[in-house]
């Protein structure tokens, strides 16, 4: 009896070990996309009130959480019995995440000042409407990255047992939601860890100066945060594609990979965004 007990841990070792081992080559295949999705969620869940900040960024998590609790035996599914859907998932992914990243590329360049009736519509909008709309967008482009990252994941375990492709699959978008907003909470906390060591400094010394530099560098993280996750949004989609549809793989191959993937990612954005603004206006035509 105990020499059965004990074998059985035995093989719960061996299986840990070896999960252990793939999804430290998971989460390194992973990385730039973690990478991608730190930016881009860090963007999404800054410009709320401060005593909002966490509560938002939790809401977020658990819709990422949620998010990966539906992705992950979806793509196990998928994967073992209609791999094309995989593919035509990510490509639509693609499409949305191109269109996100261009629009704010759009908009910054073509912004203009609002009228005095839209600024009034603005202030009278619901603070707790805007954020659900924010939060929404955020799981949202979430729910895409993780669909990346769990594929590529799974592509790195395809061949071993189907107990250590779920095990690793499932380790590596929890440490992915995990470490994510872990860091994007530190990040835009960073203020009131700074007020916090100027307060307990009494304003003086070296640990009130390094308060101060926390307090006046969010601002610039956030502003590099929201260049960076557009950026980020844009190579991703254009990386998707590239990856994916065997035409875009073998175009432009004497650029770099990345220019090449920023390219595709801006002419897919700025043709989604033309099929959205004239179905916009359609629609709006025929609501008249």
């Amino acid at each position: 009896m105990a020499s059965g007990i004990f074998a059985v841990l035995d093989d719960i070792t061996a299986l840990m070990d070896d999960v252990a081992v793939t999804a430290k080559i998971a989460t390194r295949k992973t990385a730039g996309i973690l990478g991608d999705d730190l930016a881009v969620n860090a963007e999404k869940a800054t410009g709320f009130l401060s005593s909002r900040e966490l509560p938002v960024l939790w809401a977020i998590t658990k819709g990422s959480l949620v998010n990966k609790i539906i992705i992950v035996p979806i793509a196990l599914l998928l994967s073992a019995y209609l791999p094309i859907a995989i593919t035509i998932i990510l490509i639509l992914g693609g499409c949305y995440l191109a269109y996100e990243g261009v629009e704010k590329v759009v908009e910054f360049i073509f912004h203009r000042e609002k009228k005095g009736h839209e600024v009034v519509e603005e202030i009278k909008q619901d603070d707790t409407e805007i954020e659900k709309t924010k939060i929404k967008s955020a799981v949202t482009t979430d729910f895409i990255l993780s669909v990346e990252i769990v594929i590529i994941a799974l592509g790195t375990v395809l061949n071993e047992s189907l107990t250590l492709r779920i095990l690793t699959v499932s380790v590596v978008a929890l440490v992915a939601t995990i470490g994510v907003y872990g860091i994007v909470a530190l990040i835009v906390r960073l203020d009131d860890i700074g007020y916090q060591i100027i307060k307990r400094s009494g304003e003086k010394g070296v640990f009130a100066a390094v308060g101060n530099i926390l307090v006046k560098s969010l601002p610039i993280i956030i502003r590099i945060l929201s260049v960076v996750g557009t950026i980020a949004l844009i190579l991703v989609s254009g990386g998707i594609f590239a990856h994916n549809i065997d035409f875009f793989h073998h175009l432009l191959p004497h650029i770099p990979a990345m220019l090449k993937e920023f390219l595709i990612g801006i002419v897919a954005g700025l043709i989604v965004l033309g099929i959205v603004t004239v179905g916009k206006s359609v629609y709006a035509m025929f609501k008249k």
